[in-house]
């Protein structure tokens, strides 16, 4: 008996042994990968967790404004929340999340082996993870765009400069992927849509980005000196606002069309109309980075003779409008190509379709907020912009994961519950957003909890925002739950090469 039980214990602990083992390898295999999979997994994983933590930030300014006679937070952290608010949205959610799909699914789109400069990318990762952790804890310590603790503004800095080096790592090496690795045979006009949103995505940021650094560089340096010259770190938002808005988060949107077009070459067995109209509708929407490079918002104001209205209309509507005129070209054209073949309807379309109508709505109503006698300008309309892109660019992600989840993971996620997220997201993203528009026009102030007074039911718009951001904070968490169980118990994928390669190409 002794024996018998020394030996089922010493069984059981060779079981635990090699499954601590076994664990342990796993993690080492990923945090040491150049696989483009296991970092796309990587990116997608931890910008889905960073983005439970945005919608609750939203939730909670929100709130915070619904009776701007109580106060839920100190004084203190609401300054420093409203600008970490707009940072996690571009930075630590969805430019992330856009480049982890691309870096997970580029390379097996265009044929290529492996994913460029695929170490630069790993390191990219981590740049960019461990650059949002020191944000944040800056934030946290009164460090960020006006904060009054000297080593933690610093340390902002610091965190920052490396976010965007990440992201310009990670976007370097799939551009240059598209550029060099696709199979032999495939012009880059022939590389499938998404792939084509990706390496626009990528050339954007590669042409925006720096542009932030040096401004970051001015700023960091005035901090640590004289203080007096770019406003020290008063001076962030000054000097780096238009990177932490729109135009800026339009490049980031940019691959919902690829995605959204990807699925509706599937949708209607590889067909699809004017390929060309389709390229050229991704191009236009990247044109919003000649705003950004520029740091300038380019408003009209329609007062005074026709001269006047046209020396400002005109750069109006190149660096505001021409982005609108591309979305509204490749929906045009999904739409075209569903009705002319009799699409079947794919799950993951619902969602996707949803956020490329959110992004359009934020993109519209930037074009909008640029109207200088509407009066928009610092008032929360701007924050309902980003988050109807940003939320935007999370429901296309639902719909991207459900649609290339299966090349990814190996296995399929049910379709039902992917378009009730989709729809359940669609409802989050318009409570959220429609109603800073109307508090827009009733000029509720932007950024600030207090000393706002305005005719109508201010707390009203405010508690539904409320809402919808915690709305959007269930989707996630449910959508990452579902996505944990699908990809380790779901369906395994049963689609041959041919098939993976006949839905991809667009």
């Amino acid at each position: 008996m002794t024996a018998v039980e020394v030996g089922s214990s010493a069984t059981s602990s060779g079981v635990q042994s090699a499954t601590k083992s076994n664990f342990l390898a796993t993690v080492a295999a990923y945090l040491m990968t150049n696989d483009h999979r296991r970092l796309g997994r990587m990116l997608i994983s931890i910008s889905a967790i960073f983005a439970l933590a945005t919608a609750v930030e939203g939730a909670l300014l929100a709130a915070e404004r619904i009776s701007t006679s109580s106060a839920l937070l100190g004084s203190d952290i609401i300054v420093q929340l409203f600008s970490a608010f707009r940072f996690d949205l571009i930075y630590a959610v969805t430019a992330p999340l856009m480049l982890g799909l691309a870096v997970a699914v580029v390379p097996m789109q265009i044929g290529a082996r492996s994913l460029a400069f695929a170490r630069a990318a790993l390191l990219g990762f981590y740049l960019w993870f461990f650059g949002v952790v020191l944000v944040g804890t800056a934030y946290l310590n009164n460090g960020g765009p006006g904060g009054g603790d000297a080593e933690m503004v610093d340390l902002y800095f610091g965190g920052l400069g490396l976010v965007v080096a990440g992201l310009l790592l990670i976007s370097a090496s799939v551009a240059t992927t598209v550029l060099t690795s696709r199979r032999a045979g495939m012009t880059l006009i022939e590389a499938p849509i998404f792939s084509w949103s990706a390496l626009v995505t990528s050339i954007s940021m590669l042409v925006t980005l720096p542009v932030a650094v040096g401004a970051l560089i001015f700023v960091a340096v005035d901090h640590s000196y004289e203080r007096s010259t770019f406003g020290a770190s008063d001076g962030v938002n000054a000097w780096l606002g238009w990177a932490f808005g729109a135009p800026q988060v339009f490049l980031v949107a940019i691959p919902t069309l690829g995605v959204l077009a990807q699925i509706v070459a599937t949708m209607t067995k590889g067909k699809q109309p004017l390929r060309g109209g389709l390229l050229i509708g991704v191009g236009l929407m990247s044109t919003a980075m000649l705003a950004s490079v520029t740091q300038t918002s380019h408003t009209v104001t329609f007062s005074g003779g026709l001269g006047e209205i046209a020396k400002s209309l005109v750069p109006y509507l190149l660096f505001n409008d021409l982005s609108i005129l591309g979305v509204l070209i490749v929906l045009g054209l999904c739409l075209l190509a569903m009705k002319n073949e009799r699409a079947k309807l794919d799950a993951a379309f619902v969602p996707a379709f949803l956020g490329v109508g959110m992004v359009l709505t934020g993109m519209i109503g930037s074009a909008v907020q640029k109207i200088t006698n509407l009066n928009l300008a610092n008032t929360v309309f701007e924050e309902g912009v980003l988050v109807y892109v940003t939320y935007g660019v999370l429901l296309s992600s639902i719909g991207a994961v459900s649609y290339f989840g299966p090349r990814i993971w190996g296995r399929q996620m049910p379709s039902t519950p992917v378009i009730g997220l989709g729809l359940l997201g669609f409802l989050a993203t318009v409570l959220a957003s429609l109603p800073f528009f109307i508090a827009g026009f009733a000029d509720q102030p932007a950024a600030t909890v207090t000393d706002f007074k305005y005719s109508g039911p201010a707390w009203l718009w405010n508690s539904l925002v409320t809402v919808g951001h915690l709305l959007m904070t269930l989707v996630v968490l449910l959508f990452i739950g579902l996505a944990m169980k699908s990809f380790r118990k779901g369906e395994l994928n049963t689609a041959t090469s041919a098939d993976l390669f006949e839905s991809v190409k667009g």
